[in-house]
C-alpha cells in the first residue's frame, strides 16, 4: 500500500505555481501532482504513487535543466527542495548533503571550517543534478569532479526501495551514479569528501577587442596547458562582442596566485583588466542571476581536445560572419586536466576525462518572439565548433536526444550504463533526463 504523501500540491493550490517554476522561463508545464518531499519516506511514497497511478515522474532539485525535465506535464513532480540540509564533520572532512540542497548551502557549511569540495559555479544550482552528471567547478583540476568526491549515495530506486551505493555496497550503481545522471533513482543523500582549501580566491580577467583576440587566445591556451592545478583558465566572448581571457585561483593568493599574471599580461594590452581577490563563497555566487527564473534560456556544448588555429576563429565568430550581432550567444571555455584526468576513464560513468576545454554557447532573453532566432544562433555557434569537438558534458545537453547521449558516453561506457539501467530501472521509470534507455 502506498504511504500517504504529506505535502501534495495540485493545480490551483497555494504554492503550486512557485513549485513548478524552474530556471528556464520557456518551461511552463503543469504537473498533475507536486510532491514536496521532506524525508526519504516522502520520496518513497512519491515514487510509488507515480507508479500506482501511471504518472510520468520528474525530479526537481535546483531546477537548472535547460529543458525543464523536472516538470512533467500532467505527471508527478518530486520536489526535493524541502530536503536541503547539509551537515559537515570537520574532523573527518566529510559532508552529508540532502538531495534537495543547493550548492550555496554546501559551500557555506564547509567554508565555516575552511573546507570545500568541487561544486559548480552558480550557488543556486542543485547539488544533485550537478553531481550526478559529473560536476565541473573551480576545484576540479585540483581535487577532481564533484562525482569523484562522493563517498556514498542514498538512493530511492524505481521500485521504491532505499539503498546505499558506495565502493563496497552496490558498486555497479555507485559507478553509474558518478556521471550517469538521474537515470537510476532519486538520490536523497550524498556523502562528500571535503578538502582544506582555505577561504580565499583570485579572479583574473583581461578583456580585448574581438579583432585583436586571436593571438591572445593562442597564447592563453598555451599557458592553460601548463598551469598549476590551483588555476582554472577561462575565456569568453560576451553579447557585446568583447573577448576575455583569464583564470580563477583557489587557495593562497599572495604571492603564488598572482605569479601567472605577468605571462597573461604579456599576451597583449587589454582594454580592461580586472584582478579581484574575494572569498571562496563570493566566488561561488558571483555568477548567480538576479530574477533567475524570469529569463528564457538555451545552450549548446562540446568538449575540445585542442584549441588552436581554425578552432579559435570559430570560437570568436560564434557561427556568424563577423562575430557581431545582438542575438549571438555568449560563448565560453573552461579548462580541464589536472585531477580530472588523473582518474581512469573506466572508473566512473563520467567520460572524456582527457579533454582540454569545455565549450559552451549560451543565450538568455525575455521576449518569446525571439525564441527561434536565439536558439538558431546558439545552434549555429555550436555547429561551428563541432568539427573541433570530441564528446560533450552530459549536463550541457539540451534537445540533443539520443545522439547527444551517444556523444556524452563512448559505446563501451554506454553499454555498461545500459546494463546498470536494466538492473535498476528496467521499465525506465526515470526517463525525464538525458535518458539511457534499458535494453528491453
Amino acid at each position: 500500500m502506498t504511504t500517504a504523501l504529506k505535502q501534495l500540491l495540485q493545480p490551483g493550490d497555494a504554492g503550486y505555481d512557485d513549485a513548478r517554476t524552474v530556471w528556464n522561463a520557456m518551461v511552463d508545464r503543469r504537473p498533475a501532482l507536486i510532491a514536496r518531499c521532506a524525508s526519504v519516506a516522502d520520496v518513497v511514497a512519491a515514487v510509488r504513487t507515480a507508479r500506482d497511478r501511471n504518472l510520468e515522474l520528474g525530479v526537481r532539485c535546483g531546477g537548472h535543466s535547460a529543458l525543464g525535465l523536472a516538470v512533467p506535464d500532467g505527471g508527478l513532480m518530486i520536489d526535493l527542495t524541502p530536503m536541503g540540509d547539509v551537515r559537515v564533520d570537520p574532523v573527518s572532512r566529510r559532508a552529508l548533503v540532502k538531495g534537495g540542497a543547493l550548492l550555496g548551502a554546501l559551500d557555506r557549511a564547509a567554508q565555516r571550517h575552511g573546507l570545500a569540495t568541487t561544486a559548480g559555479n552558480v550557488s543556486h544550482t542543485g547539488v544533485g543534478g550537478l553531481t550526478l552528471g559529473g560536476g565541473m567547478g573551480w576545484l576540479a583540476r585540483r581535487f577532481g569532479l564533484a562525482c569523484d568526491n562522493v563517498l556514498s549515495f542514498e538512493v530511492v530506486t524505481a521500485d521504491g526501495a532505499v539503498v546505499r551505493a558506495s565502493r563496497d555496497e552496490h558498486p555497479d550503481l555507485f559507478w553509474a551514479l558518478r556521471g550517469g545522471g538521474g537515470n537510476f533513482g532519486v538520490v536523497t543523500e550524498f556523502e562528500f569528501q571535503l578538502h582544506d582549501v582555505g577561504t580565499r580566491a583570485l579572479s583574473v580577467e583581461l578583456t580585448f577587442d574581438l579583432d585583436a583576440a586571436a593571438p591572445v587566445l593562442r597564447g592563453w591556451a598555451d599557458l592553460a596547458a601548463h598551469a598549476p592545478r590551483e588555476a582554472t583558465f577561462t575565456a569568453s566572448v560576451d553579447g557585446t562582442g568583447m573577448a576575455s581571457v583569464g583564470y580563477v585561483w583557489v587557495g593562497p593568493v599572495d604571492p603564488v596566485g598572482r605569479e601567472l599574471l605577468p605571462a597573461l599580461r604579456a599576451l597583449g594590452k587589454p582594454l580592461v583588466e580586472q584582478v579581484s581577490e574575494l572569498s571562496y563563497v563570493d566566488l561561488q555566487r558571483r555568477d548567480d542571476t538576479v530574477g533567475r527564473h524570469a529569463l528564457r534560456r538555451y545552450m549548446k556544448g562540446h568538449y575540445l581536445p585542442a584549441f588552436d588555429g581554425d578552432a579559435i576563429e570559430a570560437f570568436l565568430l560564434r557561427g556568424s560572419a563577423d562575430g557581431h550581432g545582438r542575438q549571438l550567444p555568449n560563448v565560453g571555455l573552461q579548462a580541464y586536466g589536472g585531477a580530472i584526468a588523473d582518474v581512469a576513464d573506466e572508473a566512473t560513468a563520467f567520460s572524456h576525462r582527457r579533454t582540454m576545454f569545455e565549450y559552451g554557447a549560451s543565450t538568455s532573453w525575455r521576449d518569446a518572439q525571439e525564441d527561434e532566432a536565439r536558439m538558431a544562433a546558439a545552434r549555429a555557434a555550436g555547429a561551428a565548433m563541432a568539427p573541433f569537438a570530441s564528446g560533450v558534458y552530459v549536463n550541457a545537453l539540451t534537445d540533443d536526444g539520443a545522439e547527444g547521449v551517444r556523444r556524452a558516453y563512448p559505446p563501451a561506457k554506454l553499454a555498461r550504463l545500459t546494463a546498470v539501467k536494466d538492473a535498476w530501472d528496467p521499465e525506465n521509470v526515470f526517463h525525464l533526463n538525458q535518458n539511457i534507455r534499458p535494453s528491453r
